[in-house]
């Protein structure tokens, strides 16, 4: 009768775990796409430029100094290596999970209980030999070994460690991003700020044409071929010109405090040479293939790793539907009397169990877990399929936007080289009365503004291969 019970409940006990192991939620499951275009313009030519380090892309050695000591100064970047030393500490925790763990376990105690109950009265009458009794109250020493381990029979712990795994790897291409994007905006602040320098000078050479154009128009008024209009006018362009270059050299602090602020320090003249920007022809552009992004760009390889990790945690999570198997154990010594501790077996304990355990009722908790992980896996698909596509679309506007600059700034070479001979033409003409005052100032400001716009499309340019390098993927290895 007795074994009859035992074994209606151990069918009812088993029927108990095959339920919950069988009865999961259901969720909706989705597999990410990376199928890219096989090329950008219908060119194979699989040379990528990001494949070059950035020390040999960016020729400036003053450039390159100003990178590499962001690259060991910048504090974001320090900030994120940390964030590693994070993910490898999780690392290291999650492996000791599915480990057995042991330790050791020393104490010593007081006891004493009631004369007259069951135990009073049988350490009453018990002698331990015939020379000592029982002392009153009962001290008690102890020393031994524990140990627990829970059997990864469903690999939930083991999947749980190759997640922070992958998480960890997930933050090292995240590093690798904020490098990439660290020496562009470097290389970019870099550029602006030659391009400030320039336009500077120009600004002072326009200065110095205005004046003289100025001091003409105040003999001419002297002679009087023009009226105090025209004065005012010319000394109006001069003024408004040199409240221009005050303006410029606001915009020289705050990019130089910029690239500071990049390198981690206080502000301080960034040493460049300035005459050298005209004379910057960007490299050939060579973006490869599509299919090179999914290897070369931090972000791509990031996202694919989290979203392996966010697979990895579905599957831990439905593991816990599932029964689990604990192991217990101990063995040490005890005694009431320290000189009864070294004798044996009369000492000696040891314990081993084994419980095997699985949610029956109430599982809200576990399938809320279970849903969270399922809604973040779909999250981190979304998130790859998200990237790859930004990635490409960033690609193929950067090589439009090259070669759209590149035809832009020979025709803007073109103007420029006209406006400043018609600043030549018009200041003759009106000295021989033949062309007004207005047509001066407007060909001077015509001219003035055609050369900022010539420095600024050849800052795009050159920004504009900082960019492509970057969506390409490169300046992290």
């Amino acid at each position: 009768m007795y074994k009859n019970s035992i074994f209606n409940w151990l069918g009812i006990a088993c029927i108990a775990l095959t339920y919950t192991a069988c009865s999961l939620p259901a969720v909706v499951q989705r597999s990410a796409s990376a199928a890219v275009p096989a090329s950008y313009n219908h060119s194979q030519d699989t040379t990528n430029v990001a494949k070059i380090t950035w020390k040999a892309y960016f020729t400036d050695t003053y450039l390159t100094s100003l990178i590499d000591s962001a690259l060991q100064r910048n504090q974001e970047l320090n900030i994120t290596l940390q964030e590693i030393q994070v993910a490898q500490s999780e690392v290291r925790a999650r492996k000791g999970e599915y480990l057995p763990s042991v330790g050791i376990q020393a104490g010593a105690g007081l006891d004493k209980v009631a004369r007259y109950t069951n135990i009073g009265a049988m350490e009453a009458t018990t002698n331990i030999d015939r020379e000592k009794e029982m002392p009153e109250p009962l001290p008690d020493f102890m020393v031994g070994a524990y140990a627990k381990w829970e059997v990864d029979i469903w690999h939930k712990l083991r999947n749980a460690k190759k997640a922070s795994v992958l998480r960890y790897l997930s933050s090292v291409e995240g590093k690798n991003f904020m490098v990439t994007n660290l020496v562009a905006e470097v290389a970019t602040s870099y550029y602006e700020l030659l391009a400030l320098d320039n336009q500077l000078e120009i600004v002072k050479q326009n200065i110095g044409i205005q004046t003289n154009a100025l001091e003409i128009v105040k003999a001419q008024k002297k002679a009087t071929r023009v009226n105090e209009l025209a004065v005012r006018r010319f000394e109006a362009q001069v003024l408004g010109t040199r409240s221009l270059q005050y303006n410029i050299q606001q915009s020289i602090v705050e990019t130089e405090n910029k690239i500071n602020f990049l390198l981690g320090r206080y502000p301080q003249p960034i040493p460049r040479n300035s005459q050298a920007f005209n004379d910057f022809v960007p490299a050939a552009t060579h973006a490869g293939i599509p299919a090179q992004l999914l290897e070369s760009r931090p972000d791509i390889k990031q996202a694919e790793l989290d979203l392996a990790a966010a697979k990895l945690d579905v599957k831990v999570a439905k593991a816990n539907f599932y029964p689990s198997l604990g192991i217990t154990a101990g063995l040490g010594i005890q005694a009431f009397d320290p000189s009864y501790l070294l004798k044996s077996p009369e000492s000696l304990l040891y314990t081993l169990a084994g419980d095997l355990t699985a949610p029956l009722l109430n599982r809200n908790a576990i399938k809320a877990t279970y849903y969270t992980a399922n809604a973040k896996q779909l999250q981190a698909v979304y998130n790859y399929e998200r990237t790859v596509l930004k990635a490409y679309l960033e690609v193929a506007n950067q090589l439009a936007n090259i070669n759209n600059l590149e035809r832009s700034y020979d025709l803007k070479s073109k103007q420029v080289q006209a406006l400043t001979q018609s600043i030549t033409i018009s200041n003759e003409l009106f000295k021989s009365a033949r062309a007004d005052y207005m047509e001066v100032l407007l060909t001077q400001r015509e001219a003035l503004e055609s050369r900022f716009e010539l420095i600024e499309t050849k800052m795009q340019q050159l920004t504009a291969h900082v960019a492509m390098y970057q969506v390409l993927g490169g300046g992290w290895n």
